[in-house]
């Protein structure tokens, strides 16, 4: 077993032991073994990076053995300077998750807990797959325990939010399953993924299979108009599922078109780039003034998470190294931000029970330290210098540029947005006076609080002030994908 392997199936070991084992009556047992199991996950994926050669775009801690002999199925691990960041980010997200619910989760904390070891090694599973029935497997089965935590663990609505997630997502990827089987058959029966990016495909055919890529991966990410699932799934959903959801899952829609929609079908992609770039604008403009408006926390950042994945996407699509490379960064540092912003949310909802906007004001006068966490979290979000949030946005900017002024004057203006609904909330929730009675009588944030919160601060000042660590583990494989899309591939 190699350190893929590892990473994939140590949190997966560890989750099926605690549904076999946990009851709520032992909850304190219970909560170690899952610390216990995250923390060893985490650690299962640092020699990922410490071992990871910079220099080539080659996939490296490849795993490769039979799988389904009869069908060529393999079980086909590996992971390249696309892929590297989110296995760690994975498993780095699920500790702090398991932090976050080691007092809140009072019912069924077995099965919560083994929910999200068991999420977090399936979705290190799509990050890792070069199989593409591997890859079809882990993408659908991420839908199981998360449709479990919102169903479950959930809001009065969560029956309603975990079937529309559910069915959005599941259909959008049938349409994936019959590419990969058409892929199959051309290929001459087989489901190697790198096979794949070299066969020479007509335009009509890479349009096929790029529209049909995009049904799936575009719900995922989510992009308008198929993001109505995700304010819903997020406002019901407790509040490590929205941190989950946020930070890691949103991210397997994007990493499949780096995968599978750009490197199988390039033409496709440069004669369709106009589309996806469109729909990126449309989420950066309108979804940004959506979020104005919101008066519930959860829905605003939910919001904002979709215009900072428009981000992602216009990077894709602008088929410059800036571009590329921004959208990637763009995808970790929303994990760290997008997670940190819920969690804090989630601080709030606890003590006071409502996420309305309205029903707070002044909290930075009972709760400093919180208070402290929370703005620089926000300030994250709106994309202030020397935070996380905003190298990834910059280089999509500045790419952009190099690909049409208009187009990077428009995205740029996500900055003017996401200042004014996240500093508007802000204004609302922390500063000024004290509201209320509830807010009066908060209590400033625990050790176990302050331990999860200052952990993620620590990693959104980090990727804000060096973020070459993380760029140059991407910039090769990057080069040679946009070598590969520029190459004609034409029959």
């Amino acid at each position: 077993m190699g350190l893929l392997s590892l990473a994939i199936w140590l949190p997966i070991a560890f989750g099926v032991l605690l549904l076999a084992l946990g009851r709520d009556d032992n909850a304190r047992p219970v909560r170690a073994l899952a610390l216990i199991g995250a923390l060893v996950s985490l650690l299962a994926t640092l020699p990922l990076i410490s071992g990871f050669d910079r220099g080539t775009a080659a996939m490296q801690f490849v795993e490769k053995m039979p799988w389904i002999e009869r069908f060529n199925l393999h079980y086909h691990l590996g992971v390249d300077g696309l892929s590297l960041w989110f296995v760690p980010l994975t498993a780095f997200i699920t500790v702090v998750v398991i932090i976050s619910a080691w007092e809140v989760i009072t019912e069924r904390v077995a099965q919560y807990m083994g929910a999200f070891l068991i999420l977090s090694g399936l979705m290190i599973g799509v990050f890792c797959a070069l199989d593409g029935m591997l890859f079809y497997v882990f993408f659908e089965a991420t839908l199981i325990p998360m449709y479990i935590i919102i169903g479950v663990w959930g809001g009065p609505k969560r029956v309603y939010a975990a079937f529309k997630f559910f069915l959005y997502t599941l259909l959008g990827s049938l349409l994936m399953l019959v590419a990969l089987v058409y892929l199959y058959f051309k290929s001459g029966g087989s489901f190697d993924i790198l096979t794949w990016h070299k066969l020479p495909l007509s335009l009509p055919v890479q349009t096929l299979l790029f529209f049909a890529f995009f049904a799936a991966f575009s719900v995922k990410v989510p992009m308008w108009p198929v993001h109505t699932w995700l304010p819903d799934a997020h406002v019901e959903a407790p509040t490590g599922g929205s941190v989950v959801l946020a930070a890691i899952m949103l991210k397997l829609g994007a990493y499949g078109f780096l995968r599978f929609s750009m490197p199988i079908a390039p033409d496709a992609a440069r004669e369709y780039d106009w589309v996806i770039i469109t729909l990126s604008l449309i989420a950066v403009l309108y979804i940004g003034l959506v979020a104005l408006v919101q008066q519930d926390m959860k829905k605003l950042v939910a919001y904002s998470s979709i215009a900072h994945m428009g981000f992602v996407t216009l990077g894709f699509f602008i088929f410059n190294p800036l571009g590329v490379a921004g959208g990637i960064v763009q995808m970790v540092s929303h994990g760290f931000v997008s997670g940190a912003m819920f969690l804090c949310i989630g601080v709030l909802y606890d003590r006071v029970h409502s996420r309305e906007i309205a029903a707070y004001g002044g909290v930075a006068n009972t709760m400093p330290k919180f208070a402290a966490f929370a703005v620089l979290f926000a300030m994250a979000n709106a994309g202030l210098p020397g935070t996380a949030g905003f190298v990834g946005e910059w280089m999509v900017i500045l790419g952009a540029v190099q690909y049409n002024f208009w187009i990077a004057a428009l995205a740029a203006t996500t900055l003017v947005f996401g200042a004014a609904y996240t500093l508007w909330m802000v204004k609302r929730v922390y500063f000024g006076d004290v509201a209320n009675e509830h807010v009066r009588q908060l209590s400033d944030i625990n050790g176990r609080e302050f331990l999860m919160l200052a952990i993620l601060a620590a990693a959104v000042l980090y990727m804000g002030l060096y973020p070459k660590p993380f760029t140059d583990v991407m910039d090769v494989s990057v080069t040679e994908l946009l070598r590969h899309v520029a190459a004609p591939k034409l029959n």
